[in-house]
């Protein structure tokens, strides 16, 4: 059993909450890029969420996580003090960093919470760093002094412009690179669409770009293959290969559509009358 220890929701609009876990084995082999699988309870399903900060001397896992579905829906209810069933890890390879002097790192909506403990590790090297975070909205905005303190800049903006500016994440890398800012590699982090978009942003300048890819996935070591995406035209797990892989070589459009696989299913599934209490379930 593991102990939630700190709750915390990040946005107004109360999608993506912060757990500290305590878990003093995951917490001592945790590092940036790494995920862990969480189970509620022994009914419950395998659900993978991205590491997003450690304390090895308090044996705390910090993860940072948006109400997308059911599982994850449960765990916000969850309260400090409650414990849950599973936390394993940590998993998947960590971010690559030797040599890196100049690096962007970017985050789409929930991305920068898995964006912000890889940025803030480069920062604490000496890497200098430019964070760039893009938002649905103000009411979904996330860590900004977070970010603004684990990087060199922070350069933010919203869809729909009702906070810092009105662009995408796209739009502001390729300002950068069009002024002439020269970046030994680009990280993204957020929804296959972005990463897409992004990948093609530096394709032209011949940056490395590396894309932390979340498909959908069940035990978490190579053996189911449901986390199976295509790079370079070979067959890679996210979960042992991964999920970093080099945005220029990843069959994005393979990768969204088995992302939306089970979309009818959850839709379905929100619609679900119980027979006992007479109310619908929520998947998030």
């Amino acid at each position: 059993m593991f102990k939630i220890v700190k709750k915390r929701f990040l946005n107004d609009a109360k999608t993506i909450c912060l757990f500290e876990i305590e878990a003093p084995l995951v917490a001592k082999h945790a590092q940036a890029g790494q995920f862990v699988i969480f189970r509620l309870d022994e009914q419950g399903e395998r659900t993978p969420v991205s590491v997003a900060g450690w304390d090895r001397e308090k044996g705390t896992v910090t993860v940072m996580v948006q109400n997308a579905g059911h599982s994850t829906a449960m765990l916000h209810t969850v309260e400090e003090g409650d414990y849950i069933t599973d936390f394993v890890g940590p998993l998947g390879k960590a971010t690559e960093m030797e040599g890196l002097k100049k690096v962007a790192v970017v985050g789409g909506g929930v991305g920068c919470a898995i964006a912000y403990p890889i940025a803030k590790e480069m920062h604490e090297r000496g890497i200098e760093v430019d964070m760039i975070a893009g938002f649905r909205s103000k009411d979904f905005v996330i860590l900004e002094d977070e970010m603004k303190a684990a990087s060199t800049n922070l350069i933010m903006g919203t869809d729909d412009g009702s906070y810092a500016r009105k662009a995408f994440t796209t739009e502001l890398l390729k300002e950068q690179l069009e002024a002439g800012v020269k970046y030994d590699r680009v990280i993204a982090i957020g929804p296959g669409l972005m990463m897409k978009f992004l990948a093609e942003v530096t394709r032209p300048y011949g940056i490395p770009t590396i894309v932390s890819l979340n498909p959908i996935m069940v035990d978490g070591t190579g053996m189911c293959g449901c986390c199976r995406v295509m790079v370079g035209g070979e067959t890679k797990f996210a979960c042992v290969d991964g999920p970093d892989f080099d945005a220029h070589q990843v069959d994005f459009d393979l990768l969204i559509k088995r992302g939306a696989f089970y979309n009818d299913f959850e839709q379905e599934a929100n619609k679900h009358i119980c027979k006992m209490t007479g109310g619908t379930r929520s998947n998030g």
